[in-house]
């Protein structure tokens, strides 16, 4: 059943919302694997397991198609639904990252697609697609492709562009996530602003390591 009011749509946001932070962290854990040369190993394993692959596609699907209706719908309510000295007073009060959760949203949104069509279905740049290579033990050769796409220096902007925009995103969001919740005590909040910032900074460091370290050629197999 579809929540119906205000409350009810901000807790589906707050909760996929965390549900996206987990995959997020699940997935640079993985990608890591590329500064210890696992990579292509990594990957093996996960087209080793495709039950739980599609498992977690289909179920990323539905959350990040909830995430971003309810999005929009909430959006769109708070701008009928303000008066315009109100809305002012509310953007003094607010932050960069809050403002302008719509439009990192829809960076993110954007970036996904195209990380899908260069990495996932290889379709971007086919000559150097890992199933067109294989590695020395017979895999798909993840660690080529990834490696020769982030080592163009366009390519690696606009990655960098990309997981900035996540940052910004996930500063506002885990905190706001949380607050939603109800877990905004006046002695707790504090402490889960600041660790959502700094959960939102660290995993920024740790997207924007990797292609950082292939443009800078610091990563060998």
């Amino acid at each position: 059943m579809l929540p119906t009011s205000s409350v009810g749509r901000k807790l589906v946001m707050a909760v996929t919302g965390q549900m996206m932070v987990l995959f997020v962290i699940g997935h640079i854990a993985g990608n890591s694997t590329i500064f210890f040369g696992k990579l292509n190993a990594y990957a093996a394993g996960l087209h080793a397991l495709p039950f739980l692959v599609w498992a977690v596609r289909l179920a990323m699907i539905v959350i990040v198609s909830l995430h971003i209706f309810y999005a929009l719908v909430l959006k769109f309510e708070n701008n009928a639904a303000r008066p315009e000295l109100y809305k002012k007073k509310k953007e003094l009060e607010s932050t960069f990252a809050g403002r302008n959760m719509v439009w990192t949203g829809s960076i993110i949104g954007t970036f996904l697609v195209y990380h899908l069509m260069q990495f996932t279905f290889q379709m971007i740049d086919p000559a150097t697609a890992a199933r067109a290579h294989l590695d020395s033990a017979g895999r798909p050769d993840v660690f080529l492709m990834v490696a020769r796409g982030l080592q163009r220096i366009g390519v690696a902007l606009v990655y960098l562009f990309s997981v900035t925009a996540l940052w910004l995103h996930l500063w506002h969001g885990i905190q706001s996530s949380f607050q939603t919740l109800g877990l905004n005590g006046e002695k707790s909040f504090p402490y889960i602003r600041k660790g959502g910032s700094l959960a939102a900074f660290g995993l920024y460091i740790a997207y924007a390591s990797i292609p950082v370290a292939l443009a800078a050629g610091l990563v060998l197999r």
